[in-house]
């Protein structure tokens, strides 16, 4: 066995990696750049190695630097997690060359399954179901254009060594083709070196289903099961579940059995990945493997009770698999949630920033079930723009799909960020969704449901009703403090004895009776709801319980408001003293600003194309501008007919969020 590894990686990969060698007994080397030098997974190993600037071009991507990194600190063996130089066949070579240990599969099954064109082919041979398309390389616009018209809309444009949502394009129409087609083969090219692309059939209404697999170097295969990734937003997955509950035990077999066949013809070991979609009625076609461990990986140990890193570092330490497919075992539901750093409230845009608070869920594990969290960002960290905006992964498990759904919502409750944006009320949304519920999913189901964008999770009369209550108990505790402290609320008076709340345009009044270990509520003169839980100013978390309702509340003072979190919605309140109320009803509203008549930049970026200029007329829907931010181009376009007045930013531009753009007449 390997006495010390250097993980190729960073973030929540590399913490990940480290934990199960560490529990190997195995020293581990990070790596990173100057981004990352106070980064978890730098001060969790035992040893580090700086690799250079921030962009991955110049640090994470170098393989001279990585293999420089190993000989001086003796490391035997590179995981690579995933992303970064993780399918590459180079560096995997390279490695070999060097006399240093790959953990992960043999350098000809990157290369034949990397390659998305000759991947399909293969496919065929192995006698895969594939999608109908065109395997080669394409040349040009008009070529592509050509193809797809043959192929039949709509079609996807994918680039060859694309992966993670990146270089993909959905067309349903000759024009979108000639829009997008050039896109796809820059960031192709700027993310995986390779522009080239091809184009498949896009299966209408699909789930995307995958099969993990694990492979040792004596030839013994096995499939793992499923998991269902449909819940999927520009091509990225969100949620990721084992099992799949659409997916039968026959085909279940089918499909295990046809993804092993591919990985035995290219002489596969490690882990990898096979993916497919699925039609409604169960027929399933090969899109493409992942040679490496998956970002969703968690959800298949939860569910098997084996740690596939582990696994990973045994077969490249040239150990034989400890079971075979027939010990094979599923046990219970494991779901997924990837906390990304974007503004699900400004159409998902990615966000950068410093993590003011970070404060995850705890980590549960117990005969109820697992609550787990796998990050690699601290409290005080920053989350840059040089890599993905992914801060952690959040994992439950429980012995049915509807308890560890419960226990996702219940822990996204508890989930506390601030300094960027975020999904975490997104995900919620989608955990409490019917149709999530019910397990009718496709990968459309994000754009189906969210069709104008999301604007909190729907609140129902008794969680606002509940929100009043809870938000009344916190200006109590407020002003009972004040009241205790020299000078404040005119001396060591009580706190007035009725509030009047105003939550999601419902007006209640509120007053408390306290009792030792509670207090009773009575909102609107109705029986009193019994309140138990404590709360102090200053804490941002409630935990409590009004009658047999548990709830976890985030509690933040915004002015003269309060802002509590919820079940996947934000929602702002007004608690006021009586006599105060009555005044405020005359108060005149501040309308907010018109900012129509500008082209605002939705998130911190480069401005790669400007297509319009000053005196230009445009239209609703017109392509104004491109903005590149985390590999991704961002088209920005008109939102109403109108002219171009003034050009206010320049191709090659690094922007601001809300900086302006264009202004318009």
């Amino acid at each position: 066995m390997f006495k010390k590894i250097l993980i190729a990686n960073r973030g929540e990969i590399a913490c990940r990696v480290i934990r199960s060698a560490r529990a190997m007994g195995i020293a581990t080397v990070a790596v990173y750049s100057d981004a990352d030098a106070k980064a978890p997974h730098v001060r969790m190993a035992d040893e580090s190695v700086r690799l250079g600037p921030p962009p991955a071009s110049e640090s994470y991507l170098v393989a001279d630097l990585i293999i420089e990194a190993c000989k001086a600190t003796g490391a035997e063996a590179v995981h690579p997690g995933y992303g970064f130089l993780s399918e590459r066949e180079s560096f995997a070579r390279a490695l070999a060359e060097a006399g240093i240990a790959f953990i992960g599969p043999p350098p000809k099954a990157i290369a034949a399954m990397g390659d998305k064109i000759e991947s399909k082919k293969l496919a065929l041979a192995a006698q895969v179901n594939v999608v109908p398309g065109f395997i080669g390389e394409i040349d040009s616009t008009d070529h592509a254009v050509e193809i797809a018209n043959g192929i039949g809309y709509p079609v996807m444009m994918k680039a060859s060594a694309g992966g993670g949502g990146k270089g993909m394009r959905l067309a349903w129409s000759e024009t979108d083709v000639r829009e997008t087609f050039d896109a796809v083969r820059r960031e192709g090219l700027a993310s995986f070196g390779d522009d080239r692309v091809f184009i498949e059939k896009f299966v209408e209404n699909p789930r995307h289903i995958e099969i993990q697999l694990i492979g040792d170097q004596q030839g013994n295969l096995v499939y793992l099961g499923e998991r269902e990734c449909s819940v999927q937003r520009r091509h990225q997955k969100v949620v990721e579940e084992a099992p799949s509950p659409f997916v039968t035990p026959e085909m279940r077999k089918a499909m295990g059995e046809q993804a092993v066949a591919l990985a035995a013809a290219v002489g596969y070991y490690s882990a990898g990945t096979v993916e497919f979609i699925a039609g409604a009625d169960r027929s399933f076609y090969f899109l493409e493997m992942n040679t490496r461990l998956q970002v969703e990986h968690p959800v298949t140990e939860e569910v098997t009770g084996l740690d596939l890193v582990e696994l990973m570092i045994r077969v490249a330490a040239g150990e034989p698999l400890p079971f075979r497919q027939e010990d094979v075992k599923l046990n219970g539901w494991a779901i997924e949630n990837r906390v990304y750093a974007e503004d699900p409230y400004r159409g998902f845009l990615p966000s950068t920033g410093r993590l003011v608070r970070y404060r995850p869920p705890a980590e549960i594990r117990d005969d109820e079930g697992v609550t787990r969290v796998d990050d690699g960002v601290f409290e005080g960290g920053e989350v840059s723009m040089f890599y993905d905006p992914m801060i952690a992964k959040l994992v439950t498990w429980a012995p049915t799909r509807e308890e560890a759904i419960d226990r996702q919502i219940e822990a996204l409750d508890s989930f506390q960020i601030e300094g960027i944006g975020h999904n975490v009320d997104f995900l919620s949304a989608l955990m409490q969704h019917e149709r999530f519920r019910d397990g009718r999913l496709t990968t459309g189901f994000i754009a189906e449901e969210y069709p104008d964008g999301f604007e909190g999770a729907p609140a129902d009369a008794e969680l606002l009703r509940d929100l009043a209550t809870i938000a009344a108990l916190a200006a109590y505790e407020t002003d009972r403090r004040a009241c205790s402290i020299s000078d404040q609320l005119n001396g060591p008076a009580a706190p007035p004895a009725l509030r009047v709340v105003r939550i999601g345009g419902v007006e209640h009044e509120i007053r408390f009776e306290p009792y030792e270990g509670g207090m009773l509520a009575y909102v609107d003169g109705d029986e009193p709801s019994e309140l138990v839980g404590r709360w102090r100013p200053g804490r941002s978390l409630f935990r409590g319980r009004l009658d047999a309702r548990s709830r976890t509340v985030q509690i933040a003072r915004r002015g003269r408001q309060w802002r509590l979190t919820a079940h996947g919605a934000s929602h702002f309140v007004d608690v006021l003293p009586a006599h105060i109320a009555m005044l405020s009803r005359h108060m005149i509203e501040k309308v907010p600003p018109d900012l129509s008549r500008f082209l605002i930049c939705p998130m911190p970026g480069l401005l790669t194309a400007l297509h319009v200029g000053e005196g230009d007329s445009v239209e609703a829907g017109q392509p104004l501008a491109v903005v590149e931010a985390m590999k991704m181009e961002n088209i920005l376009r008109a939102e109403k007919t109108g002219v171009v007045r003034k050009v206010d930013a320049r191709p090659g531009d690094s922007l601001a969020v809300d900086q302006v753009i264009l202004e318009f007449e």
